[in-house]
C-alpha cells in the first residue's frame, strides 16, 4: 500500500492530483483549511476509484496544527510514502503598499508551512529515522522563472524559495532514500485564477504567452506530479520541471 498527503486537496490543482494518484495506486489524505465539503467530495472521488481516503483540516499558519496533520495521517492511513507540498496563497497588489500582516501570512503558508511538513514527512519517510524512503514533490511555479503577473511580487518570491529549497532539500536526504521534486505549472485554468483574472483575460493571455495558444488543465499537472512520486522517477531528484504550454 502507498500513502500519499496531499496539502491544499479540496480543489483546483491539490483535488486533481488527489484523484490521479487514487487512479495510479495510491492512498490518499486530502487536506484542506476552508473547504471541509468540496475536501469530502475529493475524498469520495479517491474511494469510487478503490483507493482508501481521509480528509484532514489544518490552519498551516499554524505548526502545532501541521504537527496534528500528520498525526492524525499516521492514525487514518498509517505511514506516508509521498508528500505533494500544493497549499498556497497570495496577496495581489503593489508591492510598496502591501500591507505587512499579508506579506508575512503568504510566506507562513507558502514557506514556513512548507518547511514545516518537509521536516514532518522526512522524520516519517526517512530511512535513518525507520522509514522506507519516499517523495516529496513541491508544486512552485513558472513565476519563479518569469517574475510572475503584476501584483504577485510576494508570490513569485516564495516560488523562487520553493524551487531553492528542492535543490538544497534534495542534496541532503537523497542518501537516507527521500527525492524531492518540483513541478512549476504555468497559468492553469483553475477557479482561482480565474476568479483572479477573469476566465475571459486568463484564456486572451494564455493566447499571447504559451506557445500553445491556451493555458493548462489542473490534470496536466497532476499527472507529471504522481509520475514524479512513482517508482517509475526513481533516480529523478533535485529538479523542477515546467507545466507551461511551451513557455
Amino acid at each position: 500500500m502507498a500513502v500519499m498527503l496531499v496539502t491544499g486537496a479540496s480543489r483546483g490543482i491539490g483535488a486533481a492530483i488527489a484523484v490521479e494518484a487514487a487512479r495510479k495506486g495510491w492512498d490518499v489524505a486530502v487536506h484542506y483549511g476552508r473547504s471541509g465539503t468540496a475536501a469530502e467530495q475529493v475524498a469520495a472521488d479517491v474511494l469510487k476509484l478503490g483507493r482508501k481516503a481521509v480528509t484532514i483540516k489544518a490552519d498551516l499558519q499554524d505548526p502545532l496544527a501541521i504537527e496534528s496533520l500528520f498525526q492524525e495521517l499516521d492514525r487514518g492511513l498509517g505511514p506516508i510514502d509521498a508528500l505533494i507540498n500544493n497549499a498556497a496563497t497570495d496577496c495581489v497588489g503593489e508591492f510598496a503598499n502591501l500591507p505587512l500582516s499579508e506579506i508575512e501570512r503568504v510566506l507562513r503558508v507558502n514557506i514556513v508551512s512548507l518547511v514545516r511538513c518537509c521536516q514532518e514527512g522526512i522524520l516519517r519517510m526517512g530511512l535513518k529515522y525507520g522509514g522506507r524512503g519516499g517523495v516529496i514533490v513541491n508544486i512552485s511555479s513558472i513565476s519563479a522563472r518569469t517574475g510572475g503577473l503584476p501584483g504577485d511580487v510576494i508570490y513569485t518570491l516564495t516560488k523562487g524559495a520553493v524551487d531553492a529549497l528542492t535543490l538544497s532539500l534534495s542534496n541532503e536526504v537523497a542518501g537516507d532514500g527521500v527525492r524531492v521534486c518540483a513541478v512549476r505549472p504555468g497559468m492553469i485554468a483553475t477557479e482561482l485564477l480565474e476568479a483572479h483574472l477573469g476566465k475571459d483575460a486568463l484564456m486572451e493571455r494564455a493566447r499571447r504567452i504559451y506557445p500553445m495558444r491556451r493555458p493548462g488543465r489542473p490534470d496536466e499537472v497532476a499527472k507529471l506530479a504522481v509520475w514524479l512520486a512513482s517508482s517509475d522517477a526513481s533516480f529523478i531528484s533535485g529538479r523542477g520541471y515546467d507545466v507551461a504550454g511551451g513557455a
